[in-house]
């Protein structure tokens, strides 16, 4: 038998499922009452199963009147994102090629979208102070999510 926190993962998965937009609100009292738990537990699988690392946004509010609001993020998102974040004035040029390759290799950019982000990262390099850079850099990975 599955345990507790399975179930209202479980029963949080099935209502997302449900939507066509990825997005849910529930309510923690309607969701204990037909799981037959204390409102706490659907807390604990909130923060431990429906993070931002596994591609949930979770907004809650307590008390009356109060909801979870839980979104499922794009993975592509959630790549973009951790690539934007790893991108500083330290960052080498094979880090972000690398990227730019990954990117390429999992269908996220075609091979013409690749060829101009490495030619404007090469001129990046090339051409720009580190501050720069960095801050082009993030604009090119901001606009490619944008459009993805």
């Amino acid at each position: 038998m599955s345990n507790i926190a399975d179930l209202i993962e479980e029963y949080i998965l099935r209502q997302l499922a449900a939507q066509s937009d990825g997005r849910v609100e529930l309510r923690r009292n309607d969701i204990a009452n037909k799981i037959s738990c204390a409102p706490s537990q659907i807390s604990y699988v909130l923060n431990t199963r429906f993070t931002q690392d596994k591609g949930f946004e979770v907004e809650s509010r307590r008390g009356l009147g109060g909801y979870i609001r839980i979104v499922q993020v794009p993975i592509q998102r959630l790549i973009y994102q951790d690539m934007i974040d790893k991108i500083d004035d330290d960052t080498p040029f094979e880090s972000v090629q690398s990227m730019a390759k990954y990117l390429l290799q999992h269908e996220f950019v075609t091979n013409r979208e690749a060829a101009l982000l490495m030619q404007a990262v090469s001129f990046a390099y090339d051409k720009m102070e580190p501050h720069d850079r960095t801050e082009c850099l993030h604009a090119l990975f901001s606009t490619l999510e944008k459009f993805s």
